[in-house]
């Protein structure tokens, strides 16, 4: 069985993907997490010690990186690493240049070292598979073609800037190097396990919780949604069969306006955890727009699954539906994520905005 080092392991993706690898016996696994307010080792409880290690520390501690590369001697690095909030990078945009991009580029050269010195034949079979996004492309009209792995890259938040110059350095270890990396670039996760400062879980909290919920502008904004463990399998599908140096856009074929993601989270719950005296919508609340708000991100995903087979197995209507079932039946995660930290983002970011109830 291989063995992989995955960074970010703790965090949303990343704890699904580990879970799945383990679960399915795809690999063996060491997982290198910071343990940042996103990353909870509670998502991989669990896990056995067998065929699973754990290791707390950064991508940027290049010692650290090294040393883990020598001991476990990996066939594959699987980077999941990053800051990932758009509202986050705008409060603060040098945590993500300290992870996105210092911490990639200390990682990419770590790895470099390590596979320099493996035998022809490991070095042959060696990957090294960044996991990025579509906001590095930009932002479309209504009426745009969806990103294509060929699409410009015009990143419009720090968030974006950042992943896409990470995606720039791993192109460049390739070329420059030699270096075998594979980059997915995917559209919005949803799913099991998330921190609930994005949107799908926030809304379900906070309608469980009887607050309001906070719609950015007119609501109008649209999202390709990508359901977690289908993201998990094409991750793997690249990792065994994507043709080095290539990137592989990864889509739920799933195009929603926020708008529409709450309402049908709302209906949803009036099913499942009725209130006796309200319905959910009634809890929508608009809030003033976030600066520099990509109106729409879709993902052309035929490149993936053309050349090796993928296609996403969740609707967004199936998926939701297992989504507000996992926080309904798991409410001491919830609770173990919802930190002080997480509580102050909240009221920073939401309680300034402008109100307006519909």
């Amino acid at each position: 069985m291989q063995t992989v080092l995955v960074t970010g392991g703790a965090g949303f993706i990343g704890a699904n993907f580990v879970l799945k690898a383990r679960l399915e016996q795809w690999a063996n696994v060491v997982n290198l997490d910071k343990l940042t307010y996103a990353s909870n080792l509670q998502s991989l409880a669990e896990l056995q010690d067998d065929g699973y290690n754990f290791v707390q520390g950064d991508i940027g501690d290049s010692a650290l990186v090294a040393n883990l590369l020598e001991q476990y001697q990996p066939d594959a690095v699987i980077n999941f690493a990053a800051e990932s909030h758009v509202d986050r990078s705008i409060l603060s945009p040098q945590d993500f240049i300290n992870t996105n991009v210092v911490g990639a580029f200390q990682l990419l050269e770590a790895t470099r070292h390590y596979w320099q010195k493996l035998s022809p034949q490991r070095q042959s079979s060696f990957r090294f598979l960044h996991v990025s996004t579509d906001e590095v492309y930009g932002s479309l009209s209504p009426t745009d073609p969806a990103f294509r792995e060929d699409t410009p890259y015009a990143p419009n938040s720090p968030y974006a800037a950042s992943k896409a110059a990470s995606d720039h350095f791993v192109r460049a270890y390739h070329h420059t190097y030699g270096l075998p990396t594979l980059t997915t670039n995917c559209s919005n996760n949803y799913g099991p396990r998330q921190f609930p400062e994005k949107l799908i879980p926030l809304m379900i909290l906070n309608a469980l919780e009887g607050k309001q919920l906070p719609i950015y502008g007119d609501g109008q904004n649209v999202r390709d949604w990508l359901y977690v463990t289908d993201h998990c399998e094409a991750i793997y599908l690249v990792l065994q069969q994507g043709k080095v140096g290539e990137t592989y856009n990864v889509g739920g074929l799933n195009e929603q306006t926020n708008l529409t993601v709450i309402e049908k989270i709302c209906t949803i719950l009036d099913k499942l955890a009725p209130k006796s005296n309200y319905l959910h919508s009634s809890l929508m609340t608009f809030v003033k727009d976030r600066p520099g708000h990509d109106r729409r991100y879709a993902i052309d995903c035929s490149k993936i699954s053309r050349e090796l087979g993928w296609a996403p197995k969740e609707s967004f209507d199936s998926g939701l539906l297992k989504t507000i079932e996992w926080y309904l039946s798991n409410s001491a995660w919830v609770e173990g994520v919802r930190t002080g930290a997480y509580q102050n983002w909240i009221k920073q970011n939401y309680e300034s905005r402008n109100l307006q109830r519909i």
